[in-house]
Formats: C-alpha cells, sequence, structure tokens
C-alpha cells in the first residue's frame, strides 16, 4: 500500500505540473504547434533516463522509483495527448506536420532519456 502512495504523490505533482507547461507555452509562445505537450514530454524522457540509472546504480531505492519515476514522469509525460494531437494534425490535412511531430517527439525523447542516463551514469 506504501508504494501506491508514492506513485500517487508523484502524480499529484507531476499532473499540474503538465497543465503548467501547457499553460505557459500557450500564454507565451502563440503558436499552433503543441509546445506544453512536447515540453512536458521531453522533460518527463530526460527525467526518466536519469532516473532509470540512478536506481539500477543503486542510488534511487523502489521508493524513489515508485514516487519520481512511476509517480512523477508518469503523469507529467502524456502519450494519450501527444497521439490525438498527431491525429488531429493529420485529420486537419497537416500530415507533413503530424508526421514531423511524431518523428521528432520519439527520436528526441529517445535521444534525451539516453542522455539522462548517461548524466546519471557520469555521477554514479
Amino acid at each position: 500500500m506504501g508504494e501506491w502512495l508514492l506513485v500517487l504523490a508523484g502524480g499529484a505533482v507531476g499532473a499540474p505540473a503538465r497543465h503548467l507547461i501547457g499553460t505557459a507555452t500557450r500564454e507565451h509562445l502563440r503558436s499552433s504547434f503543441h509546445w506544453g505537450t512536447f515540453l512536458a514530454n521531453m522533460t518527463a524522457a530526460l527525467l526518466l533516463g536519469f532516473l532509470v540509472e540512478a536506481g539500477t546504480e543503486g542510488a534511487l531505492g523502489g521508493s524513489g522509483q515508485a514516487l519520481l519515476s512511476t509517480g512523477f514522469c508518469g503523469a507529467l509525460s502524456t502519450w494519450s495527448t501527444f497521439a490525438n494531437e498527431v491525429h488531429s494534425m493529420a485529420g486537419a490535412r497537416q500530415v507533413a506536420g503530424a508526421a514531423g511531430y511524431a518523428f521528432v517527439t520519439v527520436a528526441l525523447g529517445l535521444g534525451l532519456s539516453f542522455a539522462g542516463m548517461a548524466v546519471a551514469r557520469a555521477l554514479w
């Protein structure tokens, strides 16, 4: 039961963080591009790579993984919103934009995840 509460606590911080990122980007970037989702997902990918490697190196126990990796990063990132945005763009005949958004999100997300792992490896 304790781990479940840690996931809940992490999610309770990650979800509002994602919302704030979305709100701030809409207000400041005034763009049709989905910057909020993109930035939240890239941040989560970088942080999750770091946390997973930190856990592998023994620097983050099971409680830390539940709180930060599963709870916080799980709520900060959003595959469903990303998928819906790609689908909406394609449906609006922005097929090239949708394909580019999907490709860059997946490729950069993976790259940032590996970068986070490399930083954690360098620290431990």
